[in-house]
């Protein structure tokens, strides 16, 4: 990844640039979540929780919280508190378009893995929607199409998950 960007835990003031990213990324699918339930994501584990600045806008974000292997958050539901697990679940990644196809996002990734690591995650899961399996595949997640993905995910939606280590 470039020196342009920065990757930072995410502040209270980054709300209003997550939640527009994550508007114009998810809401011409019906995926969008709106700002509560995001926040409640983030709010379980903040210390899990990162934006992309590049030179002081953010241009993407990563919320992850620990959570039970083989389950995921329902998106038509906030988050009332957080689990104790070595699981941890990325419930949202979004990178600005213009960024898009640029090996941003794999910079992005690499960073919250080697976090995760340090913080003695044991897994990570996640859930594909729109086609992002196949990518996921390719850094090295596994689906497991047996874990029922609640239906707020839309009908292509996967569980994945790699082992941290």
């Amino acid at each position: 990844m470039s020196e342009d960007f920065v990757i930072r835990r995410l502040a209270d003031d980054d709300w209003d640039a997550v939640v527009e990213l994550e508007h114009d990324a998810y809401a011409a699918d019906g995926l969008s979540e709106g700002r509560e339930a995001l926040r409640s994501r983030a709010l379980a584990s903040p210390e899990t929780c990162f934006v992309l600045e590049q030179r002081g806008a953010v241009r993407g974000y990563l919320l992850s919280l620990p959570y039970p292997p083989q389950r995921c958050p329902d998106l038509a539901r906030t988050e009332d508190a957080a689990f104790d697990s070595g699981n941890l679940h990325v419930h949202d990644l979004v990178i600005a378009e213009d960024l898009r196809g640029r090996e941003v996002a794999l910079g992005f990734m690499r960073y919250f893995r080697a976090r995760a690591e340090e913080l003695g995650f044991e897994r990570i899961s996640m859930v594909a929607v729109r086609g992002a399996d196949i990518l996921l595949r390719l850094l090295g997640y596994r689906a497991h199409r047996e874990v029922a993905v609640p239906a707020s995910y839309g009908r292509r939606a996967v569980y994945m998950s790699m082992p941290v280590h």
